[in-house]
C-alpha cells in the first residue's frame, strides 16, 4: 500500500492512481479513480482523448526521460511525479532541478519508484514536494530524514544562496 508523504513529513491521501507504462486509453478511461497519474509518452501521444475523459491528470517521467518533452504542458499540470527505478539510479534529482530552476514548475513534484529514507532530505533540497514512500520504509525514520543536517553549503532549488554567501 503506498504511502506518501510532503516535505514536512505529514501523511497525506492520495487521490492519484499510477498507471503503467502498458495503461490504454480504456484502463484510463475505465478506471474510477478521478485523478490518473499517467506516464508522460502515453499523455503525449493521447493528449486529445485524455483532456476529455474527465478526470484530473498528472504525468510521471521515467529517470531516463527528460523534463524538456514536457516544456509547453507545465502550465496546465498539477502534478508531475518523478521515478526511480532502484537506488543507483539518480537522474530523477536533476530532473525535480531543472523542473523548478529552468521552467519554474509551481505545481507538486512527487518522487515514486524505490524512494528511501536516506534520499528524503536531498530530494526535499531539489525540489520534491511529495513522496511516496515504498512499504518498507518506517514513517517515522522517513519523517526524521527531514532534520537530517541543519543546513547545507551548496545553492539548492529550497535555499539558493550558497552558505558563503548566507554569512
Amino acid at each position: 500500500m503506498p504511502r506518501l508523504i510532503d516535505t514536512k513529513g505529514q501523511l497525506l491521501a492520495n487521490p492519484w492512481q499510477l498507471l503503467l507504462k502498458d495503461c490504454t486509453l480504456e484502463t484510463a478511461s475505465l478506471t474510477s479513480a478521478t485523478h490518473l497519474l499517467v506516464p508522460a509518452d502515453f499523455w503525449l501521444a493521447n493528449k486529445t482523448v485524455l483532456q476529455n475523459v474527465g478526470k484530473q491528470i498528472g504525468l510521471w517521467l521515467d529517470s531516463g526521460q527528460s523534463a524538456h518533452m514536457l516544456k509547453d504542458e507545465l502550465a496546465t499540470l498539477p502534478l508531475i511525479a518523478l521515478n526511480f527505478p532502484g537506488f543507483k539510479d539518480g537522474r530523477s534529482y536533476s530532473t525535480a532541478t531543472v523542473l523548478c530552476q529552468h521552467y519554474q514548475f509551481a505545481g507538486e513534484i512527487r518522487a515514486i519508484g524505490d524512494v528511501l529514507r536516506d534520499q528524503l532530505f536531498l530530494m526535499k533540497r531539489c525540489g520534491f514536494t511529495t513522496f511516496d514512500l515504498k512499504d518498507s520504509v518506517k514513517l517515522e525514520d522517513a519523517v526524521s530524514a527531514f532534520n537530517d543536517f541543519t543546513t547545507n553549503y551548496q545553492a539548492t532549488v529550497e535555499l539558493p544562496v550558497p552558505l558563503f554567501r548566507r554569512r
